[in-house]
């Protein structure tokens, strides 16, 4: 897959899961959102207001540290597809 291809099947993924209206286990936001925040290059820390919950952010981020930014894309996308089975 070239890195245009992934792009779009990345930006697809993030659009079906800002676009599903239920909620989604805690678990796979936080995977979520480390692969995300990896992916775009965001080194923001995490900035909730509460302070567990930047903890686990934290600690998703973490376990991610040595993801490329094309690899995030990849595991992104790829725990979207098996979370929608699709």
């Amino acid at each position: 897959m070239t890195e245009e291809e992934l792009h779009k099947e990345f930006e697809a993924a993030v659009e079906r899961v800002n676009s599903y209206e239920n909620a989604f286990p805690a678990d796979f936001l936080l995977r979520l959102y480390a692969y995300y925040k990896k992916a775009t290059q965001n080194s923001e820390p995490p900035s909730s207001r509460r302070s567990i919950i930047n903890a686990f952010k934290a600690n998703a981020l973490f376990q991610a540290r040595g993801l490329s930014e094309n690899e995030a894309k990849e595991h992104y996308v790829a725990l979207v597809k098996e979370y929608f089975k699709s």
